[in-house]
């Protein structure tokens, strides 16, 4: 009997063939073998085809494009239902691993947690454009905060984009299609539900940046941002905004999105309820000179000032 698959390695891809050549070299020289790729391919022309079609004698490589596009996250679900393996490694296609022992690494790491289900490791940003980096460690508080409350994810996505995670593959988990914004954080929310994460403290993915990227175009914009966070809120309840995590998020979104009008949230796309403490936010803000909200000292104890008004008001 064959072994079985530990890790599917799923990419979905669009157009961007040097992008997607680098990613899958890096693939190519990992000294860790009990691996596949799953490529879904939402390319209107063929290119993408072809240059898989040149790693098939490298390594196992499943190729697939879609009859019509599916976009994001869709694309991303469809590579993670045709995986087998135990585990799902999602890459998007401008990403790539740092070193040949990489995907090592995240092998060892779940062999060595068979209880766990969801892996993470520290990553590098690297500007697409001018190859500025970063280096992306989680510090010892936020990751307390992950793992008493996954809510608190929405102060801070401390994990990062997806290409940094490892999760089972129980052929459940997938990404909700309704969201663009906050989808990863949702995915995370939703797979860290009553379970721990399991921290790799060590740079093992390169994470591509730059303007052309679906973060980017959503950033700052309130039909994208608003409609979103409510549904977030009212998917996992309004009772997490007693987090002072995710209170402190709502502050600063409705401060950085300058909302100043329940009717800003309604032209924004959002006719739901506003919970009482999120009106009474906004119209607290109103009040506020500017140079005070611009001022992160400022703002932050108002912030808490507020949050301790309401905190019990909070169902």
């Amino acid at each position: 009997m064959s072994e079985q698959i530990l890790i599917s390695i799923c990419i979905p891809a669009y157009k961007r063939i040097d992008h997607l050549k680098r990613l899958l070299d890096s693939i190519r020289i990992q000294l860790f073998k009990n691996f596949e790729v799953i490529v879904t391919d939402d390319s209107p022309a063929g290119e993408v085809g072809v240059l898989c079609e040149q790693y098939k004698e490298h390594f196992p490589l499943i190729y697939h494009r879609n009859a019509h596009p599916l976009g994001t996250p869709e694309n991303w679900n469809e590579s993670i239902r045709r995986a087998n393996g135990k585990w799902i490694k999602l890459m998007h296609d401008d990403d790539w691993f740092t070193a040949e022992d990489s995907l090592g690494v995240f092998a060892d790491t779940a062999t060595a947690h068979p209880s766990a289900s969801f892996i993470f490791s520290a990553y590098r940003n690297v500007s697409l454009e001018t190859e500025k980096t970063e280096d992306i460690f989680v510090d010892n508080f936020r990751l307390k905060m992950l793992c008493k409350n996954p809510a608190s994810l929405v102060s801070r996505n401390v994990i990062g984009p997806p290409s940094v995670i490892l999760h089972k593959n129980d052929r459940r988990a997938l990404y909700d299609n309704k969201l663009k914004w906050l989808v990863d954080i949702d995915f995370y929310m939703r797979s860290l539900a009553g379970r721990k994460p399991v921290y790799i403290d060590r740079i093992l993915v390169n994470v591509g940046t730059g303007e052309f990227q679906v973060t980017t175009d959503c950033f700052r914009l309130r039909p994208v941002e608003i409609p979103e966070n409510f549904y977030l809120l009212n998917k996992t309840g309004t009772r997490q905004l007693r987090n002072i995590l995710v209170y402190d998020a709502w502050w600063r979104l409705m401060r950085n999105l300058q909302i100043t009008r329940e009717a800003d949230i309604v032209e924004s796309g959002y006719t739901g309820r506003i919970h009482p403490a999120l009106s009474s936010m906004i119209r607290f803000q109103r009040v506020l000179p500017s140079f005070v909200l611009s001022r992160g000292g400022f703002s932050k104890s108002f912030m808490f000032l507020h949050y301790l008004l309401h905190y019990r008001s909070i169902r």
